[in-house]
């Protein structure tokens, strides 16, 4: 069975071209080594950037968008499988649930949103597969310092920082979703470790 990866990126058109190299360049490679891509299926941003690359790569590619986007004709109608949901809490239920990886490229308030629910899920042993930080140009300093934070303010766990890996260069991404350790998914592990910090 095909390996998926998950994507979460930028909707927006107006962001830098390094940032569209860069989701095109992971599209190819991902589809090279034959893992099949999901992602949030519109035709705005690196959404749109991932989509024809893979598609253009021979790879396969699937979107999974809400009813309200799909009627004002936000889809990309390149892809060839769509999901339509009602809610975007079920969007990302349906993007994550059967993915092998996350992987979080640049984004704003939908990106970071989903990105910080997958690492609380996988601090709850409810999703438990390699989650990806793709911190191009330190993109993700500031927030990456913020998690630091929690944990200096023992908000936050010592030990929940191995739920994800950071990394800074498109050809890192699929080498550290294969090097990922097991994660275990059993809240009393962590909750019983001498790290354990709150939700």
């Amino acid at each position: 069975m095909q390996k998926r990866i998950c994507v979460f990126c930028a909707s927006s058109n107006r962001i830098a071209p390094q940032y569209v190299d860069a989701t095109a360049q992971f599209a190819r490679l991902a589809v090279i080594q034959g893992y099949t891509l999901v992602c949030g299926g519109t035709s705005k941003g690196l959404m749109h950037v991932l989509i024809g690359a893979a598609i253009e790569a021979g790879g396969a590619v699937e979107g999974v968008v809400p009813a309200f986007m799909y009627q004002y004709g936000w889809v990309d109608k390149r892809l060839a499988h769509i999901t339509i949901v009602e809610t975007m809490r079920e969007r990302k239920h349906v993007m994550t649930k059967d993915a092998d990886a996350i992987v979080a490229f640049p984004g704003a308030m939908g990106t970071l949103e989903e990105l910080t629910e997958v690492i609380s899920l996988k601090r709850l042993g409810i999703f438990c597969k390699p989650i990806i930080i793709f911190n191009q140009n330190g993109f993700y300093d500031l927030l990456l310092h913020f998690f630091d934070d929690m944990v200096k303010e023992q908000m936050m766990g010592s030990d929940q920082r191995n739920a994800w890996k950071t990394v800074n260069r498109v050809e890192e991404i699929l080498p550290a979703i294969e090097a990922e350790p097991l994660w275990i998914a059993d809240l009393l592990h962590y909750h019983n470790s001498e790290n354990y910090g709150n939700q």
